[in-house]
């Protein structure tokens, strides 16, 4: 799918801008000229002058292009099911991974997104189980990221 320039403008501009505002909001350091926003800010600024350029090109494109070009995936059943499970996925996660925990959700999610893939059950599941094994052991243990463990709080390690 091709979209013009001026739409992904204009959400990087978006973009940019709730991050301007959100920085606001940071503290200031006492006797410090930078503070903790400087970073962030600078980077919402490039966001919202590249989303700027976006716009204007976009709009100078606008004559020989339409706004939305759709691919041939769009037409395939099987390829919208896929988008529409991956975008399930996110909501699933952020719906249940607090009360169910972890490790139970994403082996749900990837089994899901296996079986879209025709990936056959047995080898399917396999590959769940071990993935969300490999990807709690990288980001809880290594890094440190406090993934929930819902239901299987009393089993964590």
């Amino acid at each position: 799918m091709k979209v013009n320039d001026a739409v992904f403008g204009l959400v990087l501009a978006a973009l940019g801008g709730a991050v301007l505002i959100g920085v606001q909001g940071f503290p200031k350091i006492p006797g410090q000229s930078v503070g903790p926003a400087l970073f962030p800010g600078l980077i919402a600024a490039g966001l919202c002058v590249c989303g700027v350029l976006l716009v204007l090109r976009g709009i100078r494109e606008r004559a020989r292009a339409p706004w939305v070009v759709w691919d041939d995936w769009v037409r395939s059943p099987r390829h919208v099911l896929a988008l529409a499970v991956l975008l399930g996925s996110v909501v699933f996660y952020i719906a249940v991974a607090g009360w169910l925990g972890f490790l139970p959700t994403a082996a749900i999610i990837l089994m899901s997104m296996f079986s879209v893939l025709r990936v056959p059950p047995a080898r399917a599941l396999l590959l769940a189980v071990v993935a969300t094994l490999v990807i709690h052991f990288a980001f809880y243990k290594l890094l440190r990221v406090p993934l929930p463990w819902g239901l299987l709080t009393p089993y964590a390690w």
